[in-house]
């Protein structure tokens, strides 16, 4: 428990985030008409947010427009430890996730070009001082920012493709932790801070929408894995005395966090003019997050993990010793072995008036984190939402949308037992739970 394992909590800290909408560490916030209704848009064609949810759907969103959004997250979560005692509850500060989308295309034309800007992954997380977790997690800080070129093209009045060149334009994180170091002769506990900027990386979104007829549409996309790359990020230890300290010699990191790949499709109905019902599936492929690789410029502080037999390890000092030689580690692993999650959405929205639109819709996600492997960066568990919406038009041409989000986590509960089983001990014992209130708010124009 010491700078490693900071650092191994903070390389999923990257892209971890509220985990607002989503499983894991995802977000999908991508619209706020969307938001209100569950989050579908697999098979809606509702405004430019489309080419988030389904690139092939752009071509058949009838006007161009220019549209922006803000949410506000607000998540609750307490700690309890597994012998008992009190909770811990986070200290939480407010986290703004942003949408930005721009379509244009000739009015009676067959294709369509879109821009986009959004933050699918952001956090700022403090728990109490002195909690149960306190050698795993403290603090954190996330940004994150993603961009989108999307074209988009109807091949017949029906069926439109298309397809988004996706890049993380800009991401960084600031993540700390106390560290239980013996011998500081009365010294402050030490205390460590990662700091890293990931390098622009790039992906892709594509997909497809039919409409057989005005009262039927079905969509299916595909949005494909990310790498998040940090390079050359800053490792800093404070209140750490030269005799306990001496081994800690790393400042620089690096690392390399799949973000996963998402398949979707979804369907929606029209009964009626002023009536949508949608259904969407989501299935995250997070089995592609097995392990969380480190390297470091220096030693990191820890050796226990790396023994082999017949070693002898000093854990306070970091070094392996064989045949009298002392030796320091300068990488580590740690196992993560998420598994494929699916989640199941259903919205509706109602025009009422011509100016006036209601929204309303739910979810159901399947928690991505297996038993024994819960983290407090990710204390991942099944979630339920509940969304509502609405939105006013002037003058045909501008308008304000407005969504509210809540999510209900399930208690998520492991056992120290747990955690030797899975060698996952540098995580703790106990029992989370978490709910999340996001209200937001977009305006838009149309041309």
């Amino acid at each position: 428990m010491t700078v490693k394992t900071l650092l191994l909590a903070g390389g999923t800290l990257l892209v971890s985030a509220s985990a607002a909408s989503a499983s894991g560490f995802q977000v999908n916030l991508g619209g706020q008409k969307n938001i209100g209704m569950g989050g579908v848009g697999v098979a809606l064609t509702l405004d430019q947010a489309a080419m988030f949810y389904n690139p092939g759907a752009l071509a058949m969103v009838r006007e161009n427009g220019v549209q922006v959004g803000f949410n506000a997250a607000m998540a609750r979560s307490a700690y309890r430890p597994e012998s008992g005692g009190g909770q811990s509850n986070l200290n939480n500060k407010l986290v703004t996730p942003f949408n930005f989308y721009a379509g244009f295309g000739p009015k009676e034309g067959k294709w369509k070009i879109g821009i986009g800007a959004y933050t699918p992954f952001g956090s700022e997380l403090h728990y109490a001082s002195n909690w149960e977790g306190r050698y795993s997690l403290t603090d954190i800080n996330l940004r994150s920012i993603f961009a989108q070129v999307t074209g988009s093209y109807a091949i017949t009045p029906q069926l439109s493709v298309g397809a988004g060149l996706v890049m993380l334009a800009y991401g960084d994180v600031d993540l700390q932790k106390d560290v239980p170091l013996t011998a500081q002769n009365g010294a402050p506990t030490p205390h460590v801070t990662l700091n890293g900027k990931a390098k622009q990386s790039f992906g892709y979104n594509v997909g497809v929408l039919f409409k057989p007829s005005d009262k039927l549409s079905v969509g299916a996309s595909y949005r494909s894995q990310v790498d998040a790359k940090i390079e050359n990020g800053d490792v800093r230890l404070r209140d750490v005395i030269y005799s306990t300290g001496a081994a800690f010699t790393a400042t620089n990191f690096s690392a390399t966090l799949p973000l996963p790949g998402t398949a979707s499709v979804g369907m929606a109905v029209m009964p009626t003019e002023k009536l949508t019902v949608s259904l969407d599936a989501n299935l995250v492929f997070w089995s592609a997050y097995r392990t969380l690789d480190f390297t470091f410029s220096g030693n990191n502080g820890y050796a226990k993990d790396f023994a082999k037999p017949g070693e002898n390890t000093d854990s306070r000092l970091g070094s392996t010793t064989t045949n009298g030689v002392t030796t320091y580690n300068t990488s580590s692993s740690a196992k993560r072995y998420y598994q494929d999650a699916l989640c199941f959405r259903l919205g509706a929205q109602y025009k009422a008036t011509d100016a006036l639109t209601v929204r309303a819709g739910g979810f159901f996600d399947q928690a991505a984190v297996k038993d024994g492997y819960v983290s407090p960066e990710t204390p991942d568990a099944d979630r339920i939402g509940l969304s509502a919406g609405v939105s006013y038009e002037f003058a045909k041409r501008f308008g304000v949308d407005a969504s509210f989000l809540f999510e209900d986590f399930l208690k998520r509960s492991q056992s120290q037992s747990d955690l030797l089983n899975n060698g996952t001990t540098d995580r703790v014992a106990g029992t989370y739970k978490t709910t999340i209130a996001i209200p937001g708010v977009g305006l838009y124009v149309k041309f």
